[in-house]
């Protein structure tokens, strides 16, 4: 690949760059299902709806990357998005351009240590240490209501069974179906 095919975004990455964009839109409407913030406590805050997206693109870049190609190439298209996104949203809050880059920086440190705590207890199937991690990250630390961790870890299963079930055609097409309103 030249130089210039990589400058125009036309490569691998680059060919799947729309498609990504919409896999993160698919994962941004169903980390903002209103249960996840009336029912379960959630906090209703940047921070908590930053918690949300970041576990439903946790998901999604999880079930492709572990496909064959494109698979990684179309998880790495769903991060830029999300951090693209960061970057645009910083901005639009009045975020100063010399600050953006330390901030998105941070959330990609968050994401990335998030990422690790839950791909852990997910592979193992051990829902004790999923919504260990849940309480400690969605929360941030603060007690969540009482089996609000565990109903939300219930959710990220039956949402990862739901991403699992689908075809990597689907999600290279741009289409991601999240369960429509979460079901423990």
């Amino acid at each position: 690949m030249g130089a210039l095919t990589a400058l125009l975004g036309l490569g691998r990455r680059g060919r799947y760059e729309r498609a990504g964009f919409r896999l993160y839109g698919a994962a941004v409407t169903a980390a903002r299902a209103p249960r996840f913030y009336a029912m379960l406590g959630v906090p209703d805050t940047l921070d908590g709806r930053f918690e949300m997206v970041g576990l439903h693109a946790f998901l999604l870049i999880d079930r492709l990357r572990r496909e064959a190609a494109p698979g990684p190439d179309l998880a790495q298209s769903v991060f830029d998005a999300m951090f693209s996104d960061m970057d645009v949203t910083l901005r639009e809050m009045g975020v100063g351009d010399l600050t953006v880059g330390k901030r998105v920086r941070e959330m990609w440190e968050a994401f990335h240590g998030r990422a690790t705590a839950y791909a852990e207890p997910l592979a193992a199937a051990d829902d004790a240490a999923l919504a260990a991690a849940l309480a400690l990250n969605v929360w941030r630390g603060a007690a969540p209501p009482a089996g609000a961790a565990e109903t939300l870890a219930g959710i990220v299963r039956a949402q990862q069974a739901a991403l699992a079930g689908q075809d990597l055609a689907v999600f290279v097409a741009g289409n991601a179906q999240f369960l429509p309103e979460p079901v423990a």
